[in-house]
């Protein structure tokens, strides 16, 4: 394995974590690189033909990039498919208020999280503010050196006995996980010297607001139609003296949805076009089951391949997408769970993912009984193999833990719903879900290698 470009490739994928702390963020990225790479927006195309680098994005969220191939795209896509949308704090609708002198951001779980890992770690906000003339501002606070982060505070441990007897699920409310915003130093500076400060008041929070306004040109109303994320502050780094691991906010699923994207560019760049169409999908919301008109159980995915038959046939039919659909195949680029030697006793023995073996094929996920996997079929990993084989990639095959001890979900069983062959197959992750995962960069740049194969494989 070339180490120069390992290193290399995880440099790239280390600027676009960067700059994708949230998912609007991310599809803002992908269109930049898209563009850069020659791709056009699909309305501003009439006719398709082979070879053509087309995107179709939705909401600013959601996007699908295809390179079209040399077979009609009504003969079916090779598609490879992540999501960029990764746990967090959602501020609510109105999150200013203020206890005790202090000014707080009320929050929403979004995704499945552990509590405890938010608390007193530095956090940033980001996110967009819409007023009610349809005009944005964009919010980016907490990663710039010279930026004030937030923070959830918690109580010391020589208080905290009650606390301490309580369960993990119950010892720190979901309703407790709101973020300081700031507190009332102005009254306390405002004091003249010597005097006695009395009386706490709100005027914290009205201060908050004013410096909102200042700031944003937005009114407390406009929080109403607001997007605003608490995120982990900080941007990724290397860990370990061997520089081996990636730390980052955002791993689950940038790390695959960054490898699909990087792998359609390398399609892109090719001479010749490949034989079938090749997409990759960046979706949102599968961290909160796939819903809404931005994530997979929504009909962008077949509206889209409806888009491109269009512009390849004009006399298309309805009946003519499905046979698309059904002919398609893919891979669903989901991050799994690596072994971690600490926790050896949920492991599969034999069957789970380890650190620096490759990304992992999950034949499927889903519950203890594979509730909700789309457990693909045998004749496709076999393709599956053939591609990785052909191509050199180092890869892994294995399933999210023993049976009964859990289990997790991707946009498989969204996809697999037209018919078409469809195999997990993502990067190992440490961490999974924490405020920040952990990545060997030889399994990041192996899943990009995995995912190119599958596009050039026959």
């Amino acid at each position: 394995m070339d180490k120069k470009a390992v290193e290399s490739y995880c440099r790239e994928y280390m600027d676009f974590l960067a700059k994708a702390k949230t998912e609007r963020r991310a599809y803002a990225a992908a269109v930049e690189l898209l563009t850069k790479a020659g791709f056009k927006e699909i309305t501003s195309v009439k006719k398709l033909k082979a070879g053509d680098k087309v995107y179709r994005g939705y909401h600013g969220k959601t996007l699908m990039a295809c390179v079209i191939g040399k077979n009609a795209t009504a003969t079916g896509l090779k598609v490879v498919g992540g999501h960029t949308d990764a746990p967090r704090l959602d501020l609510k609708p109105r999150p200013v208020y203020a206890k005790d002198g202090v000014v707080y951001f009320d929050t929403h779980m979004y995704g499945g999280i552990k509590k405890y890992q938010w608390l007193v770690m530095p956090l940033a906000l980001y996110g967009v503010i819409v007023r009610k003339d349809g005009s944005k501002v964009e919010v980016a606070v907490g990663d710039k050196p010279e930026d004030p982060v937030f923070m959830i505070s918690d109580i010391l441990p020589h208080l905290g006995k009650d606390q301490a007897q309580k369960t993990q699920k119950d010892f720190f409310p979901a309703e407790d996980l709101d973020v300081i915003a700031a507190t009332d130093a102005d009254h306390a500076y405002a004091a003249k010297e010597g005097e006695a400060l009395g009386k706490i008041t709100d005027a914290a929070r009205d201060n908050l607001v004013k410096l909102l306004k200042k700031t944003y040109n937005v009114t407390e109303e406009d929080l109403l139609s607001a997007e605003l994320e608490i995120v982990p502050a900080g941007l990724p780094r290397e860990v370990g003296f061997d520089r081996s691991l990636i730390a980052a906010y955002g791993h689950d699923d940038r790390v695959c949805a960054y490898a699909g994207l990087s792998a359609l560019l390398d399609v892109a760049k090719a001479k010749t076009p490949p034989a079938k169409t090749c997409a990759c999908i960046l979706c949102d919301k599968e961290e909160i089951g796939s819903t809404g008109a931005s994530g997979m159980e929504s009909s962008f995915f077949e509206n889209t391949v409806a888009e491109l038959l269009d512009r390849e046939n004009s006399a298309a039919r309805d009946i003519d997408v499905r046979r698309a659909l059904e002919a398609s195949s893919m891979l669903s680029a989901d991050v799994t769970a690596a072994a971690d030697p600490h926790f050896s006793d949920v492991d599969s023995t034999g069957n789970e993912a380890r650190l620096n073996k490759g990304p992992c094929a999950s034949k499927y996920t889903g519950g203890a009984s594979k509730s909700g996997a789309s457990d693909c079929r045998a004749e496709f990993i076999a393709d599956i193999r053939r591609m990785m084989e052909a191509e050199k990639v180092v890869w892994q095959m294995a399933e999210l833990g023993k049976a009964e001890k859990g289990g997790g979900g991707t946009i498989a069983m969204f996809m697999a719903r037209f018919g078409m062959d469809v195999l997990d197959f993502g990067t190992p992750l440490l961490n999974m879900h924490a405020p920040w995962e952990l990545a060997s960069k030889i399994d990041c740049h192996q899943t990009k290698c995995a995912y190119l194969a599958y596009f050039r494989g026959k």
